[in-house]
């Protein structure tokens, strides 16, 4: 793999959603799928209600033709391959759903919160079965050292933490025009580094296509948003870098790399602990992207903030795994 490789990855992942967009948001518009904004939210949000939502399908239609294109021009489909494209089809048709009842249905709130949790169960139970049958290692490699911990059994633990936990974590994160598409072809840009210094080409391609699957998504995602990637993105996306994470052997520094996303969830878990313990808030609003937006910012201030943020943790994550 060279960087020959890499470019074209990405030139044509970019290329197919810029094409895509201008075709199917109208499409979108006409259908009436636009975004409803919830009236708790952030009074300045309630100007983007009726932004046409489900973009998400554009990042995932780019993804899947531009991995299976690439790796069969110049690699093969591997079982590697198969998983990432299951989960990251198997999270955005959950997505999918979800935004359907949303803005079809009228339902505001989408699959109920136990739908949602069994279709994200299912989808790491039936990962974890070709996962095992497959043979891989369920060691946790410890980042920056040479320790390791057999989870035998136990490691399907992990994949349901990693996979539930990663595409809903994702999920809180898309508040903001440009905010998710921007973090996530940062963390994604992460992993294919890594998974590229690992020799696994199949993984990296598929992470060179997310980046730039997203960012071509971002050209009519960034502020002021012409579309919403909504939860079919969301959760595709979320499912997706847990999944690499998994397949490369660094689960832990997810955690790292994908920090924002970390932050972003933390804020809400604070913020519930807080108000049902103490009847106190400790943010204005949660997730911690409204709180900011709720003591002055811009909204473009937070997300260039985020993004900065998101990459030193993305330098951090390599520097860890590469260098120490």
């Amino acid at each position: 793999m060279n960087e020959q490789v890499i470019v074209f990855t990405i030139g044509l992942a970019f290329l197919i959603t810029v094409l895509l967009s201008p075709l199917f948001i109208p499409f979108l518009r006409r259908l009436k799928f636009g975004q409803s904004i919830r009236e708790e939210g952030p009074k300045s949000h309630q100007k983007k209600s009726g932004t046409p939502t489900m973009g998400g399908i554009m990042i995932l239609l780019s993804i899947i033709i531009t991995t299976v294109v690439i790796t069969n021009m110049f690699f093969q489909l591997t079982v590697q391959t198969y998983l990432l494209l299951f989960v990251t089809i198997g999270y955005g048709l959950l997505g999918f759903l979800d935004d359907f009842i949303k803005v079809v249905m009228k339902r505001n709130l989408g699959l109920t919160s136990k739908q949602k949790l069994v279709g994200q169960l299912v989808i790491a139970f039936v990962f974890y079965f070709f996962f095992q049958k497959n043979g891989f290692s369920t060691e946790v490699y410890i980042p920056g050292t040479d320790y390791s911990i057999d989870l035998g059994m136990a490691y399907v633990l992990l994949i349901i933490f990693m996979l539930v936990g990663g595409s809903n974590a994702v999920n809180l994160t898309d508040g903001l025009d440009g905010l998710l598409a921007g973090t996530a072809a940062i963390a994604f840009g992460a992993y294919a580094v890594l998974s590229w210094n690992q020799g696994q080409y199949d993984v990296a391609i598929f992470s060179v296509a997310v980046v730039g699957a997203v960012l071509g998504f971002l050209v009519f995602n960034a502020h002021p948003a012409k579309v919403f990637m909504g939860d079919t993105g969301s959760l595709a996306l979320g499912g997706a870098i847990a999944t690499v994470a998994i397949l490369t052997k660094l689960e832990i520094l997810l955690a790292i790399i994908g920090g924002v996303f970390v932050i972003e969830t933390l804020s809400v878990i604070i913020q519930v602990i807080s108000f049902k313990t103490t009847g106190k808030r400790v943010f204005r609003m949660s997730p911690l992207h409204h709180h900011y937006e709720l003591i002055g910012w811009s909204e473009w201030r937070v997300v260039v903030t985020f993004w900065a943020v998101g990459l030193l943790f993305a330098i951090l994550g390599i520097y860890i795994e590469v260098w120490i």
